[in-house]
């Protein structure tokens, strides 16, 4: 049985944006998996920011998040992402926590489930504390509700004002991209004019469909 996730995924070490189009695709080719929608790539600064003393030097990240469909149990899709990041250059063993990153995804959700583990805490933790994975989330998951009820727009608000996120591009064909509408098919105008009288005057000649009014 398929159940539906989200992602929230973020670089900024190397060209982070061939890193986040890779990914998306990679993710896309794991089995048991298929990504059905992608946000566009959001620029923002490090999380957390100063005076924060927990705050990290660094450059801007590139952020974006993505929904899906899987048959992976939760632990064992976080199994698949970590191999993922790992691939991409991430050592988690000797980065600096909330340092710069070649790559980091997030299972922000795993359809309406409620985990605490070691390893996996759904929905994420932090998920209602951070502006730059609600924004692009909400444009995946417009509506958006969490296991608790709380809606992902009240959570946004709550984090008002929103500063430093900027949308910088949309990906071009990605897996999932919910295809643009259709622009419908080009006409003149409609028309509105009242007929004249040399039209009323046509219509009641014999074989017309009027008839002349005595």
């Amino acid at each position: 049985m398929s159940v539906s996730f989200a992602l929230g995924l973020g670089a900024n070490v190397g060209d982070a944006l061939e890193t986040l189009t890779a990914a998306v695709y990679a993710i896309d080719d794991l089995d048991g998996v298929a990504v059905t929608d992608v946000s566009g790539v959001y620029r923002t600064p490090p999380w957390p920011a100063p005076p924060d003393p927990r705050a990290v030097p660094q450059d801007d990240y590139l952020n974006l998040a993505l929904i899906g469909v899987t048959t992976l149990a939760p632990l064992a899709l976080l199994d698949e992402l970590q191999l993922l990041e790992a691939a991409f250059g991430r050592d988690r063993e000797r980065e600096v926590r909330w340092g710069p990153r070649p790559l980091d995804i997030d299972v922000l959700l795993y359809d309406e489930l409620e985990l605490e583990s070691e390893r996996l805490v759904l929905p994420h933790p932090r998920i209602t504390e951070r502006a730059f994975v609600l924004v692009p989330l909400l444009e995946v998951l417009p509506g958006g509700v969490l296991p608790d009820g709380q809606r992902l727009t009240t959570a946004l608000a709550a984090l008002a004002p929103i500063e430093d996120i900027e949308l910088e591009l949309r990906l071009d064909d990605v897996p999932g991209r919910r295809p643009s509408r259709p622009e419908g098919p080009s006409a003149p105008p409609a028309g509105f004019a009242r007929p004249g009288q040399h039209d009323l005057d046509a219509a009641e000649e014999p074989g017309g469909s009027r008839e002349r009014r005595r």
